[in-house]
């Protein structure tokens, strides 16, 4: 899992590179990203100094799904009707949320986000997770780049107590604080109508979208994800009632490759108030090992399905920003046990207030 995130911060790199080159190739690659803007839909703010308080929750969750076909019992006609009898385990962490300070100008942007205590609880019902999180989402004009590259420790299961009505919140099964997760993904998507609709305006502030616009979107992702405990991921509980097909594991490894497409629309009321929503959809390959409680490893080549939700809500004028953002990357893998699948999902919530200054020279 280290050379895999070494090898997409080796991409993640390159894509932050490529404008600060200065050979013809680069440069010729350089205009074809950007887009340029048209006017009576896009004001650049770029070269302004955008300014923001915000607060935010960075996330991760991991879940294991059986949608098995069962018989009822039921006879009709001669013929056994048969349901689906779908369970999930839910695997949350505890996530602070964080406030913090941050500026854009051209092309340079920086965050810096604090736990304050006053906020967030130390420890609570549902223990504590320690966190390293790098997620990062670049906005160029024609390119969105997605990296995940996310260390977690600690998590409880959400749905204990519907799983198993008789379970209180002491359970030992409910909190996990040996599981640990490593999640990293590179996604891709090219923006084809950017001259009239900006990611920009909603997540970075550094554009005001005027009037409403949309745009289809294409691309593709690679991800790798472990999830790991010191016992088995599924509880006993549930393993006995043959969840899963009765198989437990203790850790899982999943590397999958996928592309996508789909669409992003910022709505404008009355010049300043907006909604922009984008959602794509992935379909790909994956390669998924078990490694079993007992038994051994099991391993198998399975369907990939992704999706990308993406949503901000807020008011926009050329100094003033207030907004909402919702950003959530949902991976699905086919298991190697049938009629199974695992779902790693990454995202962040926040919450921003921007105020634009207009600098009487520019610093470069």
């Amino acid at each position: 899992m280290q050379k895999w995130l070494i090898l997409l911060s080796g991409c993640l790199f390159l894509c932050l590179a490529v404008p600060a080159q200065k050979t013809s190739l680069f440069k010729k690659v350089g205009s074809w990203l950007d887009a340029g803007n048209d006017p009576q839909y896009i004001e650049e703010h770029t070269k302004d100094l955008t300014v923001r308080v915000f607060g935010s929750r960075k996330y991760n969750y991991y879940d294991i799904v059986d949608n098995k076909i069962v018989d009822n019992g039921i006879v009709d006609n001669g013929i056994v009707s048969s349901t689906k009898n779908s369970k999930e385990v839910l695997y949350r962490p505890n996530t602070p949320f964080n406030v913090g300070l941050g500026f854009n100008y051209r092309f340079i942007g920086v965050n810096v986000a604090f736990n304050l205590p006053f906020i967030n609880k130390e420890t609570g019902d549902y223990g504590r997770t320690k966190v390293l999180d790098l997620q990062t989402h670049i906005y160029t004009r024609k390119l969105v780049v997605d990296f995940y590259g996310q260390v977690y420790r600690g998590y409880y299961i959400a749905n204990t107590r519907r799983l198993f009505s008789n379970l209180g919140s002491g359970n030992v099964e409910m909190i996990r604080p040996d599981a640990r997760n490593v999640n990293m993904g590179l996604d891709v998507q090219y923006v084809f109508n950017a001259k009239k609709f900006s990611y920009r305006a909603a997540y970075l502030q550094n554009d005001y979208q005027k009037k409403s616009a949309g745009s289809f979107l294409v691309g593709g992702g690679i991800f790798g994800m472990r999830m790991k405990g010191d016992s088995g991921l599924i509880p006993s509980y549930l393993q006995k009632a043959g969840f899963f097909n009765g198989v437990n594991f203790y850790r899982t490894r999943v590397l999958s490759a996928a592309a996508n497409v789909g669409y992003a629309h910022t709505f404008v009321y009355k010049k300043h108030w907006f909604a922009t929503l984008s959602l794509t959809g992935s379909l790909g390959v994956n390669y998924t090992t078990l490694n079993r409680v007992k038994d051994g490893d099991v391993n198998k080549v399975g369907l990939q399905l992704n999706n990308n939700i993406r949503i901000s809500i807020g008011y926009n004028s050329a100094r003033y920003f207030a907004g909402i953002h919702y950003v959530d990357l949902t991976t699905r893998s086919q298991s190697p046990v049938p009629d199974t699948y695992q779902t790693m999902g990454a995202g962040n919530f926040r919450i921003s207030i921007a105020r634009r200054f207009k600098l009487k020279k520019q610093l470069f």
